[in-house]
Order: C-alpha cells, then sequence, then structure tokens
C-alpha cells in the first residue's frame, strides 16, 4: 500500500499518551490538520506539547466536548481510551470513521509488517523476531504494545524494510486495512474482560490481524490453542501451525526436545531445546512462533538458528536477578494476568516464595491458586487485590500467607527473612501495577532496586 497523504483531513487524535503523540506527529507531518485531545488538564508551555504545537497540532488539554467532531474526517483513540466514553459513542453514531495508531501506522509505510498478538509472549517473540529480522541485514523496527508509538517508527519507511509490532487487542480493535506480511496469535486466555467484556469480542479483536491478508501473506496459530486454532476457518492467507504437544502438518513443533520445522512434508531441526538460553515450555512456543514469522518473511535458516541459540530473553520476563545465600531471585512484574503468572510457576519445579498483587483485573484466579498450592511454599500479597487474592488462595489450599499492604519493600524483605535453599523468590504479580505504580516496568525495576540494596 503506497503512504498515504492526509492533505484536507482533519484527524481528531484522543489520549496524550505515547501512541497518542506519535499518531499526531506522524499525521501532520503527513498533511492533516490534527487535534491532540486529553481530559487531563496538561501543561501545554512544556515540551514536547510546544514543539507539536510549532508543528500545527492544535492542543485541546482538560475537555472533552463532542464539537470536537463537528470537522473531523478521522478519530484515533489511544488504546487506552474506552470506546464506551461519549465522545467515541458519538464518533460511531455520526459515522466517523476511527483507527487505531496502529491503522494509521499501515498507512505510512511501504515496508513488511510483521505482526505479533495473544495474551501471553508477545514482548519475548516480538523482541526475538526483531532480532531475528535485523540479523538478516534488512533495516528493521520494532514497536507497538512494547513501548514506543508504531505510526512514528513506521513512517516512510521504503519497501524492504521491516516493521516487527506488537499488537494489543486494544490496538487491533480499529485497524481497517492493516495487512502483515506474516502475523501470528500466540494464545488466548481471559484478560481486559473490564474492556471487552466477552471472551468473544477479546478473540475476535485478535483476530483482526489476519483480517486483510490473502494468500500471499502467512497466518501463524498456536495448534495447541483450541481458541487460536479456530481461527483457520476464517483465515484466507496460508497457515503454518506451532505446537509444543503435538507434530503439525505445517509449522514447526517439539519433538524429542528439537525444534522442527515441517515445510512441504520436508522436516528440518532447526536447534535442540539445550541449545536454548530460555527456560520454560511457554518460551518454546515463542521461539517457534517467532522463527515462523521470520522464516515466511524470507529470514534464511542459519540465521533464525544463530539468534534462537544467542537470545537470553526480555527484561520484567522471569528475569533472573541475583542469588542471596543460595536463593535466586527473578522478576517476573509482566506477569500482569494470570495465565502469564501460572507459565512463572510452571517454569520452576517448585518451592516457589511468590509475591503477587496489584490492581486487580478481577479475572477468574482458581487455575492460577490451584498451581500456586502445588507450587508455592509461601504467598505474599501486596496492593488492593491483597483480600480477593487470599480468599482465593486459601480456598485452593495455599497454606503459608502473608500480606505486605502497598509496600514492594516490606514484600521483599518478608521473602528474604523466610527464604532458604532451594527455594526461589519470584515476583509474578498476576496483576497490573496501576495501584502502586504506573506500569509494570517501574515495578520491576522497583523490584530489582530493592533486591539489590539487600
Amino acid at each position: 500500500m503506497s503512504i498515504m497523504d492526509f492533505s484536507g483531513k482533519t484527524v481528531l487524535v484522543i489520549g496524550a499518551g505515547i501512541s497518542g503523540k506519535a499518531a499526531a506527529r506522524v499525521l501532520a507531518g503527513h498533511g492533516a490538520s490534527v487535534i491532540l485531545n486529553d481530559m487531563k488538564k496538561i501543561d501545554a508551555s512544556e515540551e514536547p506539547w510546544t514543539i507539536l504545537a510549532a508543528s500545527g497540532v492544535k492542543l485541546v488539554f482538560g475537555s472533552q466536548e463532542t464539537s470536537l467532531l463537528d470537522t473531523t474526517d478521522i478519530v484515533v483513540p489511544s488504546p487506552v481510551i474506552s470506546p464506551e466514553i461519549p465522545i467515541m459513542r458519538e464518533a460511531v453514531k455520526r459515522g466517523i470513521p476511527i483507527w487505531s495508531e496502529v491503522e494509521v501506522a499501515s498507512r505510512v509505510t511501504d515496508a513488511d509488517i510483521l505482526g505479533v498478538t495473544g495474551t501471553n509472549g508477545k514482548t519475548t517473540t516480538t523482541t526475538l523476531l526483531g532480532k531475528i529480522m535485523e540479523a538478516t541485514g534488512r533495516h528493521t523496527v520494532v514497536g507497538g504494545n512494547i513501548g514506543i508509538g508504531l505510526s512514528e517508527q513506521a513512517a516512510d519507511l521504503p519497501a524492504g524494510d521491516v516493521v516487527v509490532a506488537e499488537l494489543s487487542s486494544f490496538q487491533l480493535e480499529n485497524t481497517q486495512t492493516l495487512r502483515p506480511k506474516a502475523a501470528c496469535v500466540l494464545n488466548i486466555t481471559p484478560d481486559h474482560m473490564d474492556r471487552h467484556h466477552t471472551m468473544e469480542a477479546y478473540a475476535a479483536a485478535k483476530e483482526r490481524i489476519f483480517r486483510n491478508q490473502t494468500k500471499q501473506e502467512t497466518a501463524v496459530l498456536n495448534y495447541d490453542d483450541p481458541l487460536v486454532r479456530q481461527m483457520e476457518k476464517n483465515i484466507q492467507s496460508r497457515i503454518l501451525y506451532f505446537s509444543t504437544n503435538t507434530e503439525v502438518p505445517a509449522g514447526a513443533f517439539l519433538r524429542n526436545e528439537e525444534l522442527i520445522l515441517r515445510i512441504n512434508g520436508s522436516d528440518t531441526c532447526i536447534c535442540r531445546t539445550n541449545e536454548l538460553k530460555l527456560f520454560g515450555k511457554h518460551n518454546i512456543q515463542n521461539c517457534l512462533a517467532a522463527f515462523l514469522i521470520a522464516y515466511a518473511a524470507g529470514a534464511p535458516l542459519a540465521v533464525i538458528r544463530k539468534v534462537l541459540k544467542e537470545f537470553s530473553g526480555v527484561e520484567h520476563r522471569i528475569e533472573f536477578v541475583r542469588t542471596i545465600q543460595g536463593v535466586p531471585y527473578y522478576n517476573d512484574s509482566k506477569g500482569t494476568n494470570t495465565d502469564a503468572s501460572i507459565k512463572a510457576l510452571e517454569a520452576f519445579s517448585g518451592h516457589v516464595i511468590l509475591i503477587a498483587g496489584g490492581h486487580d483485573k478481577m479475572t477468574p484466579l482458581d487455575t492460577f491458586m490451584q498451581l500456586a498450592a502445588k507450587k508455592v511454599d509461601i504467598l505474599i500479597l501486596v496492593g488492593e487485590a491483597g483480600d480477593r487474592f487470599e480468599k482465593e488462595a486459601r480456598k485452593a489450599g495455599v497454606k503459608t500467607i502473608y500480606r505486605a499492604g502497598f509496600d514492594m519493600e516490606k514484600a521483599v524483605g518478608m521473602a528474604r527473612n523466610m527464604a532458604a535453599a532451594p527455594q526461589v523468590i519470584l515476583l509474578s504479580p498476576a496483576c497490573s501495577s496501576y495501584d502502586m505504580y504506573d506500569n509494570f516496568e517501574q515495578r520491576g525495576d522497583d523490584f530489582k532496586r530493592i533486591v539489590w540494596s539487600l
């Protein structure tokens, strides 16, 4: 798709966070009249607002009148903006096109887009995929839900370049023409029910990643996940599967501790699990998915093999911090839902002292707590989820539970005082961080700072 000229279009960007700022800058740079609106009172006399205003962006902070829609041709809401707020409902009522920032990105680039979505594993898979594509020698940018506005990174890249995009359900909700060269859904487990309300709506948002693909593109699906696998019936593109449980008709799978690529009935061993620096079954899945997307995008097997063996994971995802008196400490602050924390617990054989809790997403806890009852020696709860988590943990048979209130320092101190080898101390909250921190990165950094200060 050729790069779009937005001249003559008025675009209302709602939400002045990372993706809102990125979209405003890019749209203004491509000829649009841009209004950037945020309900929060923001001091527009500071950077970067002064720079945005100088580029022609009109800043409307501190209110959100529906009259902003009167001259608007396109609305671009930030991912966190609920579709249920009055201005969004009004935009739908008026029939104004609503685009996500990722849709803007797809309109301003000629590069190949490689998309990764799913409930868990997105950041590891996206980061690994980015490293593989960089190693092929093609100019590669990595962005999306990974902390940098995708539109800004993708803008004006020529054909032959690569955009590796981590895409959340919120970002995919309002995509219209996004057509990744290769894309994958890693898994679907309950998350963001406060926004999507039903699993069907959540899965449908994820499935949008494939909606514009044709026979020329590739869809990568998790064969082991029934919700993902049933997407095959709506997909027009070539399908490759990955599995850690069974052999697949075409794609990649785990057999006798070997990662196997199967294309046209022919099997190739990419590497063995003991050659990987990542551990845990979920990471084998991430590796299989990443190398399939890279393969579909033309990466040579020798490059895939080399990068898989070198890759040591991402920050805040079962990240080893240090060992104190024989007890290792792990930071899994990126475990912002129960499924992510289940995967973290499964990576250890047992004797875990688990620090969990935070802003409660109200997802079911029974499976998580049943596993905790088997793997966790001591559960230390922080944050506003404490009451519900404690009740569910006791119900599932977790014997030893402590509360540390809203104090990470206290939680780590309690863990240290009780821990002895062969136990491990794991921060894996199964919650988002907004009750105590701005984001999961800040939470993980605080945990690591405390551990290093011991």
